[in-house]
């Protein structure tokens, strides 16, 4: 694999000697500014063999490196062995960012080639600055991929299918009307989103171009004076146009974007989003451009009544399909019966599967066992794959898309007596999740204030985890959703009623075991004084915390009452749903906790 791996990037470095470019930057993403791509946009998994979800590839005439977050380094080690492609630690302090690296590594006038529909208006902006700082020169239309990967897929051709409004809660016209309405006070007339997600939302249309997000390849175009998708028409039935014609959208061929943009009347104002719009758009719309935020993204952050509601139903789905799975991964475990990580994965795809409204999973599951848990988004393969003892500890992040809702859920739990620093560890991190569970916080507060409160603890005993403690969470779409998140760098978006967001900190110990304790939660009003609106978390995820792991000798009474009532009700919620075997089960894994 390390030769082929040698040979695609020779063959990259051939279209980079004949078109005169020095270094090109691959990101991991699409002309959606997409976290999660279709095999058709996987460009840098091709080009390296690395195959996690974030990180971005820089190959000069000589070199090749991957810029990878904390996430991701003990993967990227691992995939990357021999390729000649070295990995750099994104998020420590001696790592340079790739901009940096450039522009003191390459000679004052030397071409750096990118392909411009991948790279945000704002991402477009910061690397011509920083390059023509350097003496250097950005080409933007650098995209020789198609003469490099010749077996390159196509595009997804998956059908479209209208998402009910009886799930969704609002009619796709109202949805566009607000959107329309926010551009306009951004001084726009018309909107253009690139974002699949938002596309999805605003249309209520759902598709499976992507694995495990519901989202179309499509560009929105949006005015009062009529409305376009851009989309490969071969997806859309005649129902499905029929919806959008009575919505006032038209169709017209995906690759027809630019041209369609450049054909607009001058004194049309058309609205892009600075980090989601391609910056190879802003060229093609001119002075008709307006750059601003996103109209969609709050919109689709704060959740109706309607979908608040699934939400909680598709969770007690989801609870009772845990209990099904956890329940044969402690009973296979004991009876010493052959089980992997894969295997774990399959149990809990099956158990969801069986569930009321369950569409596919919300993201691939993550089984993490004992070394490989405490690598944070570790993906078991075949080669990777490896078989649970009654020992040691096991990491299980997962979740599903169902037509009411998302799920997404870390648990944490011990296949055998768990070690005194495993308990202490464990606890340190469920004191941080109970700390954001219980805060109460005033209007206008950011995830990046409260972030703090799951830190602490391991802070005071020199621990830390280097990924975000929360990130929001889509209703029927993708499990990573902005713009809110909860993290120490700040994204600038208040926690507002109705979003839902994740809380998930943890601890990972290279080479032993990792720790991830995750609920999504729910920001609700608590209160109001003369000092204004506060507000809280309520707790939408249902399924227990292994109670063998918590070291009560380091918890206040506060902490355990939070635990003991939790488990209240996940037992209260999710018993009449189960069978006698697995309620009594149930009743055992929530037992209260005593000092």
């Amino acid at each position: 694999m390390n030769e082929v791996i040698q040979a695609r990037l020779k063959a990259l470095r051939d279209q980079m000697r004949q078109s005169g470019v020095s270094a090109t930057i691959i990101p991991q993403t699409d002309p959606h500014q997409s976290e999660y791509l279709s095999s058709h946009w996987q460009v840098r998994r091709w080009l390296t063999g690395f195959t996690g979800s974030a990180g971005d590839l820089l190959v000069t005439s000589d070199a090749a490196f991957l810029w990878a977050d904390s996430r991701y380094w003990l993967q990227a080690a691992e995939q990357l062995a021999g390729t000649g492609v070295n990995v750099m630690e994104d998020g420590k302090p001696e790592t340079p960012s790739m901009i940096d690296y450039i522009c003191a590594n390459l000679p004052a006038g030397s071409v750096v080639g990118v392909d411009g529909m991948l790279f945000s208006i704002s991402a477009t902006k910061n690397l011509i600055s920083h390059l023509e700082n350097a003496g250097l020169e950005l080409k933007v239309n650098f995209s020789p991929i198609d003469n490099v990967w010749v077996e390159r897929p196509s595009r997804p051709d998956s059908k479209v299918f209208v998402h009910d409004e009886k799930y969704a809660g609002a009619k796709a016209v109202d949805k566009m009307a607000a959107v329309l309405a926010n551009a306009s006070r951004q001084g726009a007339t018309a909107a253009f989103i690139s974002d699949l997600a938002e596309i999805a939302w605003i249309l209520n249309l759902r598709g499976s171009d992507v694995n495990c997000n519901p989202v179309v390849t499509s560009f929105l175009y949006l005015s009062p004076a009529g409305s376009v998708l851009f989309i490969d028409e071969a997806k859309v039935d005649e129902s499905v146009r029929k919806y959008l014609l009575d919505s006032g959208v038209t169709l017209k061929p995906y690759t027809e974007i630019a041209t369609f943009l450049g054909a607009l009347p001058e004194d049309e104002r058309v609205l892009l989003s600075a980090t989601q719009s391609a910056g190879a758009l802003l060229g093609v719309l001119g002075i008709r451009a307006v750059v601003g935020t996103s109209p969609a993204a709050m919109l689709k952050a704060v959740k109706n009544d309607v979908q608040i509601a699934g939400v909680r139903n598709a969770m007690v789905r989801d609870g009772v399909a845990l209990v099904h799975s956890f329940m044969e991964i402690e009973r296979m475990v004991a009876a010493n019966e052959p089980l992997t990580e894969m295997g774990v994965a399959d149990l809990l795809l099956r158990n969801r599967k069986a569930g009321d409204l369950f569409f596919d999973l919300s993201f691939e599951t993550i089984a993490g066992y004992a070394a490989h848990g405490a690598i944070v988004h570790y993906d078991p393969t075949p080669e990777t794959d490896v078989r649970l003892f009654p020992e040691n500890l096991l990491l299980v992040d997962s979740g599903a898309n169902y037509f009411d809702g998302t799920t997404d859920i870390t648990r944490t739990i011990a296949l055998g007596e768990p070690t005194a620093q495993q308990r202490r560890d464990f606890t340190l991190v469920m004191k941080g999740h109970i700390a954001i569970a219980k805060a109460i916080y005033p209007e206008g507060t950011r995830g990046a204030q409260l972030d703090v409160l799951a830190r602490i603890n391991l802070w005071k005993e020199g621990l830390s985890y280097l990924h975000g403690t929360g990130h929001g969470v889509g209703h029927f779409l993708n499990v990573h959703e902005g713009p809110q998140s909860i993290r120490l760098n700040d994204t600038m978006a208040p926690l507002t009623p109705g979003m839902i967001t994740s809380n998930e900190p943890g601890l990972y110990r290279a080479g032993l075991y990792g720790i991830r304790c995750e609920n999504l939660v729910l920001t609700t009003e608590a209160f109001t004084t003369e000092f204004g609106k506060f507000y809280k978390f309520e707790t939408l995820t249902l399924f227990p915390f292994d109670l063998t792991l918590f070291d009560t000798d380091i918890m206040s009474d506060e902490e355990i009452r939070w635990v003991n009532d939790y488990h209240d009700m996940v037992r209260e919620r999710l018993t009449p749903h189960l069978d006698e075997a697995a309620a009594k089960w149930l009743e055992k894994k929530t037992a209260h906790l005593t000092r």
